[in-house]
């Protein structure tokens, strides 16, 4: 046993000293290249190649990898296209367009720099410049760093690449697609201007590229119905609101009566604030004043004035808020004849519930009726806010030509009356009486 130990160890003792003096140039080489992208696109390439970057890059080397892991491929044709992989899309760095030729130019002085021999040097030229996407590859290899180069059309990550492809072609000013306009440039690419070439890529990536073109189909589908949805529903909107007037119609009853509530709200607003304000008023004078007018006659006419005025003014608001009571009932021939507004709850507060129902039923029977008390509801809604305002105006009016006379009075009964001759005067007529 300690023999067999000790003959392992020497055995991996001795493939370790053979790795060390012949170490592997083509491995080596494909790292120094992964490094020197990363390296170069970290430094050079701008931040708006949201898409063709040092991560496209490596994306394209992964896949590369599939193919040379499911094809036969000699170890120095896979060297040649695992640094094309990676070296393909150098050429950004200087420009958009024709960037596969400066990729070559980029990958060459490397590739020379690294002492890579002159036919792999002119494998990996072949390669990028088989990666435009408007030319047909010649041979196997460009077939394979062609299907890796557009790998992602058949990947399950196909869509959020080529969000990523859109926002870098919008960041540099190339173009800006819309949504719509960009799902349609995807399905007119996988379903007429791309295709794979080698059995892996056809065997593997066919089938989700299909599957991601049937999705975009499927989302232009529902889109068009979506559309289309949308569009008849504002036909048939346009249609209604120009073909019938009912629209119209409700919507004047519906503001016309908001109306005129409303303004009976605020006159009814203002009527509680003349009758509190003037009840306040009435108070301080009957609690301050009226215990001084046996010392102080002169305030007397003021005070009156000042008390006469403010309640007129309470009478007058109550008046405009006073309702007035109808008699509340109506017969069937006044439904018949279309003269009881049903409406209004005082043509009908004494009436029966079952009455009422029936007499409610007719009306909808019939749209002439039911817009006609509607218009009956806004004119004698009209009649009495035509009656509150007038009376209000008239209460304001009193309101203010009462305080004003008021203090008019007090100033001139403090001016021509002195107290002390008041008092004095007072004082010698109470003892001849």
């Amino acid at each position: 046993m300690l023999l067999i130990l000790a003959a392992l160890n020497l055995e991996r003792c001795i493939f370790l000293v053979i790795c060390t003096l012949n170490p592997n140039p083509m491995s080596d080489i494909v790292q120094a290249a992964d490094d020197f992208i990363l390296h170069l696109f970290k430094e050079k390439l701008p931040n708006t190649f949201t898409y063709h970057n040092y991560t496209h890059s490596k994306r394209v080397y992964k896949s590369i990898n599939e193919i040379i892991e499911n094809s036969e491929v000699s170890d120095t044709d896979a060297t040649v296209l695992r640094l094309a992989a990676l070296l393909h899309d150098t050429g950004y760095i200087h420009t958009r367009e024709g960037h596969e030729e400066e990729s070559v130019k980029i990958a060459t002085k490397f590739l020379e720099e690294q002492g890579v021999s002159e036919e792999i040097i002119e494998g990996v030229k072949k390669c990028i410049m088989a990666t435009k996407f408007k030319d047909t590859p010649n041979n196997a290899l460009e077939e394979m760093i062609r299907d890796a180069d557009a790998s992602h059309f058949g990947k399950d990550y196909f869509k959020e690449a080529s969000e990523f492809l859109r926002q870098e072609l919008k960041l540099q000013g190339v173009k800006e697609y819309t949504a719509v306009e960009w799902r349609e440039e995807n399905i007119l690419v996988l379903s007429d201007k791309h295709q794979y070439y080698s059995d892996y890529a056809l065997k593997n990536w066919q089938r989700v590229k299909e599957d991601n073109l049937a999705s975009l189909l499927k989302d232009r589908k529902k889109a068009k119905k979506r559309r289309k949805k949308e569009e008849m529903k504002a036909q048939l909107k346009a249609k209604y609101k120009d073909a019938s007037p009912e629209r119209g119609i409700q919507t004047f009853y519906r503001t016309a009566l908001r109306n005129h509530i409303k303004l009976s709200d605020i006159a009814d607003t203002k009527a509680n604030i003349l009758l509190s304000v003037n009840a306040i008023i009435i108070s301080l004078v009957l609690s301050n004043l009226l215990s001084k007018l046996d010392s102080n006659p002169y305030l007397v006419l003021p005070s009156a004035i000042f008390v006469v005025s403010s309640t007129v003014t309470m009478v007058l608001a109550v008046i405009a808020t006073r309702p007035n009571v109808t008699r509340g009932e109506f017969t069937k021939e006044d439904v018949k004849n279309k003269s009881v507004n049903l409406t209004f709850f005082g043509n009908f507060h004494r009436m029966e519930l079952s009455q009422y129902q029936w007499a409610i039923d007719e009306l909808l029977k019939d749209r002439d009726y039911v817009y006609s008390s509607l218009t009956k509801d806004l004119y004698f809604l009209g009649k009495v806010l035509d009656r509150k305002y007038r009376i209000l105006r008239w209460t304001y009016t009193i309101f203010v030509i009462g305080i004003i006379i008021s203090i008019i009075a007090f100033g001139v009964s403090f001016y021509v009356f002195d107290p002390v001759e008041v008092e004095q005067v007072t004082n010698n007529i109470v003892p001849n009486s």
